[in-house]
């Protein structure tokens, strides 16, 4: 939904909201898709989602249900804390169970075994299944509906199978199985349609099938549908058994949080925080990272009270320090976004790191030489001092360069020891080029003093 659209329709829902048109609330969203919903939703304090929310639930209950399945899952769970456990075991029944398992987990544990034990059977087992597996693997979000038959199964009973089985969420292949449940093979729909009745399976089968492991990284099974062009890739367990399906839809979800965990990791922020939050939620979750980042910047400081005496004698000095800084941490935060994101997909490693260094190091002397020239120019255009230039532009190259090197090998070590490459990043980088900046440049006015004054 178009934003201008989007802000007509959200004074319009609070508008009915706040007289008590709920007729006329209903009236405006019930042709709306359940994503639509969402974000209209998303647009409106607590008070107000739960009024919508509600009005949709009377008038249509799967349509109420759909819109939780397109919501955060921490705003799903806000909204269905204030129903009767029977009311929310009768919506999350119509939700498909890898949409129900996120959501379950912010509820509280009395509450989430009592909509369990609400539960239809079946749904109920599939989603104590998902959430047995660790949170952001491929077993959490799996679907468990998909079409699995033996592999000496005919086309024409296979088809009535389908037939028979309905509709299910991952409706794009049929996936081959031996008499353990062992997946040996995948057939698309249109292999089925254009292969004569009477043929086995394992005749129309591909036996190299693409698939995951239920402990695979979220990031890891993206990566593979992504690679190999797949609307969906089948989930074994540790005995290759077929347990379930992760379709593209869930791919795209995987895609979208962690490209915001990772931008929101780089400037060390809470990847929970919003900006519909109260500004005393926001500043809980903020402080103790700027808490942090106090700790990695008072480096600089130190650094320049060690060089104060020269600044005495040339107080110009002063004025063009923060320029090296500023340079050295813009080029840093490039070089990390481009390793981050190669580390990502899987491009860059520790054993790759030599190639990646030599590219980022030139990268950074290349650009520091250009820079510097400039900056050194502008400089004696300003100042009347060459030495002023020269010593500018040198100090540029160097942070440069320094910026590349700890921009490139920041990332790679933390992705040795198993942290997350994003995590801290910046922080690191700003401490490292901040400190070697102000070095370089007052090091160097040090040894040209004589010739500034």
């Amino acid at each position: 939904m178009r934003a201008e659209a989007l802000n007509i329709i959200t004074n319009s829902a609070r508008k009915f909201i706040n007289i008590g048109a709920f007729t006329r609330l209903w009236n405006l969203v019930k042709n709306f898709h359940a994503a639509d919903i969402a974000s209209l939703m998303h647009q409106l304090v607590f008070r107000e989602k739960l009024v919508l929310f509600k009005t949709i639930t009377e008038k249509e209950k799967e349509k109420a249900a759909g819109v939780l399945s397109e919501l955060d899952p921490e705003d799903a769970a806000q909204l269905i804390k204030e129903y009767k456990v029977e009311q929310i075991s009768d919506l999350l029944e119509i939700i498909p169970s890898d949409d129900v398992a996120p959501i379950l987990p912010f509820l509280p544990d009395e509450m989430k075994d009592s909509i369990l034990a609400a539960m239809e059977k079946k749904p109920s087992e599939d989603v104590q299944e998902l959430l047995l597996h660790d949170e952001e693997t491929a077993g959490r979000i799996m679907s468990t509906e998909y079409y699995a038959l033996e592999e000496n199964t005919n086309v024409s009973d296979a088809i009535t199978a389908i037939q028979l089985e309905g509709d299910v969420e991952s409706a794009f292949y049929l996936y081959v199985v031996d008499d353990q449940n062992h997946l040996v093979g995948v057939a698309s729909l249109r292999q089925l349609l254009f292969s004569r009745p009477n043929t086995p399976l394992k005749e129309i089968m591909t036996t190299e099938v693409i698939s995951v492991n239920t402990e695979t990284d979220q990031e890891e099974v993206a990566r593979s549908v992504a690679d190999y062009n797949l609307v969906a890739i089948p989930v074994v367990d540790l005995e290759k058994k077929l347990v379930g399906v992760v379709t593209v839809d869930d791919v795209i979800d995987v895609i979208n949080q962690e490209a915001t965990e990772d931008i929101y990791k780089m400037v060390s922020l809470d990847k929970t925080d919003r900006i519909k939050y109260s500004p005393l939620r926001s500043i809980r979750k903020r402080l103790p990272f700027l808490l942090i980042s106090l700790l990695t910047v008072s480096l600089a400081p130190f650094v320049v009270h060690f060089f104060e005496g020269t600044i005495e004698k040339y107080v110009k000095l002063a004025v063009l320090f923060p320029l090296v800084m500023a340079l050295g941490g813009i080029a840093g935060n490039q070089t990390i976004a481009i390793m981050v994101r190669e580390i990502a997909l899987g491009e860059a490693d520790w054993i790759k790191a030599r190639k990646a260094l030599l590219k980022e190091l030139s990268v950074g002397i290349g650009n520091g030489v250009v820079i510097g020239a400039i900056s050194a120019v502008v400089s004696y255009l300003l100042f009347k001092n060459p030495y002023l230039g020269l010593i500018l532009g040198l100090a540029i190259i160097i942070n440069l360069f320094v910026a590349a090197l700890v921009g490139t090998l920041i990332p790679l070590f933390l992705r040795l020891v198993r942290l997350d490459p994003a995590l801290g990043s910046v922080n690191l980088l700003t401490m490292c080029t901040d400190a070697a900046g102000i070095l370089a440049f007052l090091g160097l006015a040090t040894l040209f003093l004589p010739y500034l004054s």
